[in-house]
């Protein structure tokens, strides 16, 4: 259980950050949920965790803003009075072949899925230190494990997040601060819906276990990965995909 822990989850107004948002709830944890622009979803996602019987308030931050996330944590730590638990599941895709692809696209989606990630860790882990506590769990996708055709910012993203991962894991182990990343397959969300609904068949056929994952899988690897269950696990990449990228 997770009781009187706080856990920013970026991203948490829908999709796989709102299933995140509600599996740690039911374990106890109280959320703060980072969202970028949709409030009537981040109040939705906050009002459903409520109703679960923990805190839960929403801020609305561009994760790629350096300044505005350290404010963003800044307000947290005053209203929950601490922060345990780190979720950096905020992202973008702008997809499209490399030859053509616009850099402010390739920028866009390294701001938001990497440096975004950054941006947190910076200025959460300093808490985490002091506390000599702290669980940071990083969601990277197979893109970054495996490239995928269409997606180079993607999966540059995601393959640094991996990258940063490890790299924090080994700062912070000391300090009993543990990072670890999960790697989603294909999963049901509003981000995915389309390419799923036009491919179903190949994407499918892709995956060993024979189905698109749902939200709720990753959130429940999630929920391990900051439980006291996973106390010798750090600079680990837990992929959740049905045997995809094996």
């Amino acid at each position: 259980m997770l009781k009187d822990q706080t856990a920013i989850v970026t991203g948490g107004s829908r999709g796989i950050g709102r299933a995140i948002c509600l599996e740690l709830a039911a374990q106890g944890a109280n959320i703060a949920l980072v969202y970028a622009g949709n409030t009537q979803a981040a109040e939705e996602t906050a009002e459903a965790c409520r109703a679960l019987g923990v805190k839960a308030s929403c801020y609305q931050c561009d994760v790629a803003d350096f300044d505005a996330v350290k404010e963003t944590v800044a307000r947290i730590k005053a209203d929950f009075g601490g922060v345990q638990i780190l979720v950096n599941n905020a992202g973008v895709t702008r997809d499209g072949l490399l030859a053509a692809m616009k850099k402010a696209d390739f920028d866009l989606v390294i701001d938001t899925n990497l440096k975004g990630a950054f941006h947190f860790i910076r200025h959460v882990t300093p808490i985490m230190m002091r506390a000599r506590y702290g669980r940071i769990v990083n969601i990277s996708s197979v893109s970054g494990i495996m490239g995928n055709a269409g997606q180079a910012n993607y999966s540059a993203s995601k393959a640094g997040v991996i990258g940063l991962t490890k790299a924090t894991a080994r700062e912070l182990a000391a300090r009993n601060v543990t990072c670890n990343a999960v790697a989603p397959g294909f999963i049901a969300t509003d981000m995915t819906k389309a390419l799923v609904e036009q491919n179903s068949d190949a994407i499918t056929a892709s995956i060993p276990l024979g189905r698109v994952g749902a939200p709720e899988d990753v959130a429940k690897a999630v929920s391990f990965l900051v439980s006291p269950d996973s106390t010798y696990i750090t600079g680990e990449v837990l992929r959740v995909d049905g045997g995809m990228a094996m």
